[in-house]
């Protein structure tokens, strides 16, 4: 019987979301850092707050593009992406995701969605030319990011049952689906189901030691751990208007778990 193989060190790029560094939001991120590092991973943090993150995309983000000319966002973006003329925030936030072989998103839910900080990371981080374009894998598929990982961990102010099917709220996986498919999956990274802490405002002690246990397992399976199984655009199931064909929709299914594969 031969011994399998230790698995080698990975490279995970930690980017969190908070002004306050006593938070749980702060807490959590440091004791993944730890987690990580303890089993011999890598591990480079991106605090945004903490780095005074500019959010919103300007002319700024693209030096030297004339002042008299008309400002195409996406176009801009792909063309300093392409020839290395990106603002040097910009650039050093996409190296590290080169460098990476999984990205861990750690921050708390606002109006249904990332804070406003970290969504301007992903504007100004995910551009044409750097996580997708003509040039580069196609999307929903292999996708210019493909072979890394990614792992969303949610601090919620809400009850579970009110993220469900039938709560107030909606299902979590729906709000959810714009950053694990329409940006990770987009470009190739893989998403697992997500990490959360619901009535993350009344947290005991006992409990939070809880959440500690249950975040260290889902960190220790970061590279073992099944990804959502999201249909690829390149797998034959959509036809060219990227619309689902009928003859591979599941029966009963409905809503966005259509773009899913079944489960095993």
């Amino acid at each position: 019987m031969t011994e399998e193989a230790p698995q080698r060190p990975k490279k995970i790029l930690v980017v969190t979301a908070h002004p306050e560094p006593l938070s749980l939001t702060s807490a959590l991120t440091a004791f993944a850092v730890e987690r990580l590092r303890s089993a011999g991973h890598e591990v480079r943090v991106s605090d945004l707050y903490a780095m005074k993150w500019k959010a919103a995309v300007d002319v700024d983000d693209f030096p030297g593009h004339p002042a008299d000319r008309r400002l195409d966002v996406l176009a801009a973006q792909e063309r300093a992406a392409v020839s290395g003329r990106m603002s040097p925030d910009v650039a050093a936030e996409q190296e590290k995701l080169r460098w990476s072989d999984a990205v861990l998103l750690q921050f708390p839910l606002w109006w249904f969605s990332v804070p406003a900080i970290m969504k301007g990371w992903l504007d100004r981080v995910f551009t044409p030319g750097f996580a997708h374009g003509p040039d580069l894998p196609p999307p929903y598929s292999e996708g210019a990011l493909g072979g890394r990982r990614a792992l969303l961990s949610v601090t919620i102010g809400a009850s579970e049952p009110s993220l469900t099917d039938r709560g107030i709220h909606g299902r979590l996986s729906d709000l959810l689906h714009p950053l694990q498919h329409g940006v990770f999956w987009f470009a190739g990274i893989a998403p697992l189901e997500p990490f959360t802490v619901h009535d993350a405002h009344s947290l005991s002690a006992e409990r939070y030691a809880a959440v500690e246990r249950e975040y260290g397992q889902r960190l220790d399976g970061l590279f073992t751990d099944e990804p959502i199984p999201y249909r690829t655009l390149a797998g034959g199931d959509y036809d060219r208007d990227m619309r689902l064909l009928p003859e591979v929709e599941p029966p009963g299914t409905t809503g966005l778990d259509l773009h899913m594969r079944p489960r095993v």
